[in-house]
């Protein structure tokens, strides 16, 4: 399987509007987006990106910082020292093994960016497809806790920066 190249920029409204039409399957349906959730991902304090592929299109979006993290998980240490992200890949694309390119660019343009010295995620416990891809990635459990809204659990990882081949 050849590996696509991605290329990240700040999300567009035309790319925001894709995603928000996007659905995903039980039980990853928390993840899909309302018409009101535009705003959010416009927000330019949000950070929010849109990731392309060597064909230029859509393969989904991340975001840095406060609008990475989960309420009710430990963020007492910020920014600049640790940096929050958060991925989302177009539906289409999941399952398929293409998480570790798809982070791994993401946390390439991250320290680029911002040279964070640690990268932490926080991780829907049921979504074993991501965990599995961060620890793939070398990043290591720091904690878990349960969020309020819906009761759901998560996992908290981090792994100092920079990404290392």
């Amino acid at each position: 399987m050849i590996m696509p190249d991605y290329q990240i920029f700040p999300l567009t409204s035309e790319q925001a509007l894709k995603i928000i039409t996007w659905r995903y399957d039980h039980p990853y349906g928390v993840y899909n987006l309302k018409p009101e959730d535009i705003n959010g991902l416009l927000n330019p304090e949000y950070r929010y990106h849109q990731i392309l592929d060597s064909e230029d299109e859509l393969a989904g979006y991340c975001c840095f910082g406060v609008d990475a993290q989960v309420p009710g998980g430990n963020f007492n240490r910020g920014e600049p020292e640790v940096l929050d992200v958060g991925v989302g890949m177009a539906p289409e694309l999941t399952g398929q093994g293409l998480g570790a390119g798809f982070v791994g660019a993401v946390l390439a343009y991250a320290w680029k960016t911002f040279s964070p010295a640690i990268f932490r995620v926080t991780i829907a416990d049921f979504n074993q497809r991501s965990m599995n891809t961060f620890l793939s990635l070398r990043f290591h459990i720091t904690g878990h806790f349960v969020r309020e809204v819906g009761k759901m659990p998560f996992t908290q990882l981090e792994r100092k920066a920079p990404l290392e081949p």
